[in-house]
């Protein structure tokens, strides 16, 4: 039986490049493994549904399931994780100081939507009691003009959002036109050392640490969906994809505890490994729903709550049944 021709588009990730070298192989696949960043391939996949398979947003993924739109399948493998307590940046001649001290101020974010986004706000108001609706919202570009929402939601009551179509955010952080920003990526300005510019938490290791030793969330930032079209015609694609995702990632895991060579160039790579297991556990990044059920259904939780699901719904209901009730040996 010949194999069936699959285009995958995803990032270059340590976890994924036993996959995308061949070294991996799906079974009855003949994999098509496409190489792009994921604001490029989001885009492309969520207006067009270019790809049979991609790596998506979870916070898309969470507005369309919510919604009512089933256009994907899921598979709970999760190529990107991460705590984002590193990922607020403020002006320093603002006055923040502390999370509660960004009450009433203007905020940049590149699209209000956003997976890291929403995971920051939740913590914002779970941690520190400061809600959306208690601060005024700029989107935009976040180092060039031009950018804009990839999934429409209703606000939330007494949200406050404005658009820039011209402003950088970067450049109006770093001229105070906006007090703070938040979102995936760096802004420009920190990445070029201004003086205006630094991390509200400057010490996001020992936060980020601490969060999950109280949570035991490690955030996740994206899944990998199926178009449902291609899933209702090759049933078994979902599962036969998530054994070789999750093959590739042990792959990856067992080469960069190798001490002989080191895999990265990190000087202290296996001491870092060390400290993660120690903290984390042994599978510190895991797949599938039950081992990140309390992740998932803590994000649909702050999704429902900040307006962006229309109607909530079960972490379940994001993946294909094969990836969830599976054979055991």
């Amino acid at each position: 039986m010949a194999k069936i021709r699959v285009t995958l588009a995803c990032g270059p990730y340590d976890r994924t490049w036993p996959l995308a070298s061949g070294q991996v192989q799906p079974e009855g696949v003949d994999l098509n493994y496409v190489t792009l960043s994921p604001e490029e391939l989001f885009w492309r996949m969520a207006v067009h549904g270019e790809f049979d398979v991609s790596e998506f947003s979870l916070g898309a993924m969470s507005i369309l399931i919510g919604s009512g739109d089933r256009r994907f399948v899921g598979i709970p493998v999760f190529p990107s994780r991460f705590f984002r307590h590193s990922s607020i940046f403020i002006n320093n001649h603002s006055g923040i100081k502390h999370p509660e001290d960004l009450k009433g101020r203007r905020v940049g974010v590149p699209d209000y939507t956003m997976t890291a986004n929403t995971w920051i706000r939740g913590f914002l108001e779970h941690d520190y009691g400061v809600k959306p609706a208690d601060l005024q919202w700029v989107t935009g570009g976040l180092n060039e003009p031009g950018r804009r929402q990839r999934v429409a939601t209703k606000p939330i009551k007494g949200l406050q959002i404005l658009h820039t179509e011209t402003g950088i955010l970067s450049e109006m952080l770093d001229r105070g036109e906006i007090d703070a920003l938040i979102g995936a990526r760096e802004p420009n300005s920190f990445r070029n050392k201004s003086p205006n510019v630094t991390r509200l938490f400057p010490n996001y290791r020992e936060v980020e640490t601490k969060y999950y030793q109280r949570t035991g969330i490690f955030p996740i930032m994206h899944l990998i969906v199926l178009r449902r079209d291609i899933y209702e015609e090759y049933p078994w694609l979902a599962y036969t994809l998530y054994k070789a995702f999750a093959e590739s990632k042990e792959m990856c895991a067992r080469e960069m505890s190798m001490q002989s060579a080191l895999r990265y160039m990190l000087p202290w790579m296996i001491p870092e490994l060390e400290e993660t297991t120690r903290i984390m556990g042994e599978d510190y990044w895991p797949y599938g729903l039950d081992s990140n059920r309390k992740t998932l259904e803590a994000f649909i939780n702050y999704s429902t709550e900040q307006g962006l699901v229309e109607f909530p719904f079960k972490s379940d209901d994001l993946f294909a049944a094969e990836t969830i009730n599976v054979a055991k040996i």
